[in-house]
């Protein structure tokens, strides 16, 4: 299955962010790392940190623990170049970290104009498994060829607490929250070749995820779901062993064949903003053909 990378493009200028549009050429190969960086540099704060919707569901502007481990995907994104914003950040985070290590769900906040229910609801005292190893795993795959995040003492803090908080997920009853368990395997696949304890963690991760891939998101939108793409995005990573090679093939299939008739690709999260469901179209259809490209679909060929 193939799919139309002029009409993503066409979509993309059309509709995508300024942010999205720049990452989306240097994934094309003709882009500018530091115009990726002016673009990211629109949402920082003069704290260190990322605010004003850089998240798309939390249009805040006061920095936030969610914005920071998108920061980090974008400055992945610019290997191998670095940036001073990197280390800046992880300062940043830094000062809100809590005495366990983790970082809360989110960070106090102005105004609550446009920000997701779970995010308003959110409590700031309380270390959240989720948004720390999302943003701690982000952190890591930009700690690969950035040293100062690599040496930085919040990172180091953050993935004890991270370890220790999934390992205590062996002795709950039921299955993790989806994206609990997500982003817990996206980390451990970080550390994966490096901390042994992420390898047998991995295992005790494995029991709570089908063969298919598919985790409901218990009190997500009517029928979201996480997929196996979702759990095991990178070919080849070892999390891909707990899935079934055909529903890994078969997800492939579906994301290709997920482009609509304008170009973009869409999410099932629960609508927060029209602006903001724009907006991660936007960041959706960058991330789809990444995705799809690191996975050798046909006729989505690197630049």
């Amino acid at each position: 299955m193939t799919v139309d990378l002029a009409a993503a493009q066409a979509f993309l200028d059309t509709h995508a962010r300024i942010l999205d549009r720049h990452r989306y050429a240097l994934l094309q190969g003709h882009g500018d790392p530091d115009r990726v960086l002016a673009a990211l540099a629109a949402y920082r704060n003069p704290d260190g940190g990322y605010g004003w919707g850089l998240e798309p569901d939390l249009r805040a502007p006061e920095s936030q623990p969610a914005a920071a481990g998108h920061a980090f995907e974008v400055l992945a994104e610019i290997a191998p170049h670095v940036s001073a914003q990197a280390p800046s950040l992880c300062d940043w985070l830094e000062t809100i970290t809590l005495a366990d290590g983790g970082l809360p769900f989110v960070a106090p906040m102005s105004t609550t104009a446009g920000v997701a229910p779970w995010f308003a609801g959110g409590d700031p005292t309380v270390s959240s498994l989720q948004i720390t190893a999302f943003t701690t795993a982000a952190a890591h795959r930009l700690a690969a060829h950035d040293p100062a995040v690599a040496a930085h003492r919040w990172l180091g803090r953050a993935t004890a607490y991270c370890l220790e908080a999934i390992a205590a997920l062996d002795g709950l009853d039921g299955t993790p929250f989806a994206y609990v368990l997500a982003f817990s395997i996206r980390l451990l696949e970080q550390l994966h070749d490096r901390v042994p304890e992420a390898r047998a963690l991995m295992g005790v991760l494995s029991a709570s995820v089908p063969a298919d891939g598919r985790v409901p998101v218990t009190g997500g939108a009517d029928g979201e779901t996480l997929r196996p793409l979702d759990i095991a995005p990178d070919p080849g990573g070892p999390a891909r062993a707990l899935l079934d090679a055909a529903a890994v093939a078969a997800d492939l299939d579906r994301l290709a064949a997920g482009q609509q008739p304008d170009g973009g690709w869409t999410v099932d999260y629960l609508p927060v903003s029209p602006a903001g469901s724009m907006e991660w179209r936007g960041y959706a259809t960058g991330g789809a053909i990444a995705l799809l490209r690191r996975n050798g679909v046909n006729g989505v060929r690197c630049a």
